[in-house]
């Protein structure tokens, strides 16, 4: 074991904690402390995460408009 790690650390743990999520296909990152410490709880990562999404989305949208779906007008 390392040297850094500590015996009553490993008392805590939980088998299988993220089991049911895994199989769900839903991931577990770890992120450093610094940037957790401005994230009270997953929800809060998640919304984070899809608004930077939806921020990429628009970006690409706006600089690729040759991939903008065009609507076609009915001819009546």
């Amino acid at each position: 074991m390392r040297k850094e790690y500590n015996k009553s650390d490993f008392n805590k743990l939980e088998r299988g904690k993220f089991y049911k999520e895994a199989a769900k296909g839903t991931i577990v990152a770890i992120i450093p402390p610094e940037i957790a410490k401005s994230f009270p709880s997953s929800d809060a990562v998640n919304t984070a995460l899809k608004g930077l999404l939806d921020i990429t989305e628009e970006a690409e949208r706006l600089t690729n408009p040759s991939k903008i779906r065009t609507r076609k007008k009915k001819i009546s």
